[in-house]
């Protein structure tokens, strides 16, 4: 249950980021500033936080039997809330696995 409300905030994210591209191409921008700059550090979340959480979750994800390709994509998707939430993956950066 936990993982899932974990996840549910960055698809939450992702639909707030479809929603602004929808508005802008309707020439429905908001005029509140503070709308704009949230969808503009959601975007920055998005793209480029999940995209550099990519080589901790490869490394994460080895020997769990997922493809590079479904790592990348899923962590892309989900950031850190997908490999940090995995079965047996509780230990990840504690002194257990260093």
């Amino acid at each position: 249950m936990k993982s899932t409300v974990l996840r549910a905030v960055p698809v939450l994210g992702w639909l707030y980021l479809a929603g602004g591209i929808a508005a802008a191409a309707m020439d429905r921008v908001p005029e509140s500033r503070v709308m704009r700059g949230i969808w503009w550090i959601d975007a920055f979340l998005s793209f480029v936080v999940h995209a550099a959480q990519i080589p901790a979750a490869l490394r994460a994800a080895q020997g769990s039997g997922r493809s590079r390709v479904e790592t990348v994509v899923l962590t892309q998707i989900f950031g850190m809330t997908w490999w940090r939430t995995q079965p047996g993956r509780e230990h990840i950066g504690t002194e257990e696995t260093l």
